[in-house]
């Protein structure tokens, strides 16, 4: 059976590496904090930093999730109940939800329907008196257009968070993910490009001073031993995670390349299958290949072909955000997104990691297509 994500291959790819790392975190005794993810921090900004053409670097800080990444994000720029942010009607529910639990309400942007990245038009229809900022969503891999973003931004007075969960390693106009919210988050859940062995986020910032208040609040508000000066949380990223990701990030660049070259196969696959269309990586952008996502117009028929050919699918994501449920009380304004709307009902996700077999899976393919 083909695994959607080949985490075992990549493991036993890497094993004398983890087990060297494993081996010294658990001799070491020091399972919180310490050298590990303090050395994990250094390298994710210096990584930043090798990766931007005008020398970016942003300041890191590790934490327990991707989700308390945004939470740490939307705390530290004081987001308050009343306030409100944009965010995609078309993402896993995270931003929106970060925002809710928070006291603030989202209000939903409508999506490209190309890139399936968050549209500036729409996000500049929903700015209002209370609207304080947006989270863009680099959604599947490819960031999504900061450069108009910042524009709508800075015209209104708004900040960015990046939402980089899915993009860490991806480039915009030669400058590295991460760069380019006021804050900006990432991932580390084991199915991301680049993921641990739980759960694991980090926080980026250039800015000293949200760099400090966010490291204070993922650490219960304190920036000494029983002294906390600000209300926060407690999230932080264990030894051993860090050890791991230290060792992936060593190997990240090559895996990006692989899946990049994955992701050129099936293209190159479909693009002679009718009514099958590949998320379009806009200009500039350079991509993680999160995902490797495909609009079908009739993905029922597609589906079955796919569990024909036993190939493994996902969907991300069947329901957009303001039809949740959770969001009923803050989403009565939104009369139509029809582009995420749409996605709803077309996307779907095929194997792309660097240890799937694309080949073998055409092959499969192209039996049934």
């Amino acid at each position: 059976m083909i695994p959607f994500v080949n985490l075992v291959e990549q493991r036993n790819t890497y094993r004398k590496e983890f087990e060297e790392m494993e081996k010294s975190i658990l001799d070491s005794g020091c399972f919180i904090g310490g050298e590990q993810v303090a050395n994990l921090e250094k390298e994710l900004s210096e990584y930043i930093k090798v990766h931007s053409n005008d020398g970016k670097k942003a300041e890191t800080v590790a934490c327990g999730s991707g989700t308390d990444a945004l939470t740490i994000a939307l705390m530290t720029l004081e987001l308050a109940p009343g306030d409100e942010v944009i965010v995609p009607d078309f993402t896993f529910i995270a931003p929106a939800e970060c925002v809710a639990f928070l006291g603030a309400t989202p209000k939903f942007a409508d999506i490209d329907r190309e890139t399936l990245q968050i549209s500036p038009k729409s996000v500049e229809k929903l700015i209002s008196g209370k609207t304080k900022g947006i989270i863009a969503v680099n959604l599947f891999g490819q960031c999504a257009p900061f450069k108009e973003l910042r524009e709508i931004a800075d015209k209104h007075g708004l900040w960015i968070v990046e939402d980089s969960a899915q993009a860490f390693g991806a480039t915009q106009g030669g400058n590295a993910a991460g760069t380019f919210g006021d804050v900006a988050i990432t991932s580390f859940y084991p199915t991301k490009p680049l993921g641990c062995y739980g759960d694991g986020g980090a926080v980026f910032t250039a800015n000293r001073e949200l760099a400090d208040r966010a490291r204070m609040i993922a650490n219960h508000g304190s920036k000494g031993h029983y002294q906390h000066d600000i209300i926060g949380i407690n999230s932080r990223l264990d030894a051993f995670q860090a050890g791991i990701l230290r060792v992936k990030l060593r190997h990240l660049d090559e895996e990006l390349k692989v899946r990049q070259q994955n992701a050129a196969k099936y293209d190159d696959f479909f693009s002679s299958i009718e009514g099958v269309v590949p998320q379009k990586l806009a200009c500039g952008n350079s991509s993680t290949v999160a995902q490797y996502t495909l609009l079908v117009e009739d993905r029922q028929a597609f589906i079955k072909k796919l569990q024909q050919a036993e190939v493994p699918f996902c969907i991300h994501y069947p329901a957009t955000l303001h039809s949740q449920k959770c969001f009923r009380s803050c989403a009565g304004n939104v009369t139509e997104n029809p582009n995420a709307t749409l996605a709803t009902q077309q996307a779907i996700s095929l194997p792309v990691c660097a240890f799937t077999n694309v080949n073998e899976i055409i092959t499969k393919l192209s039996k049934v297509m």
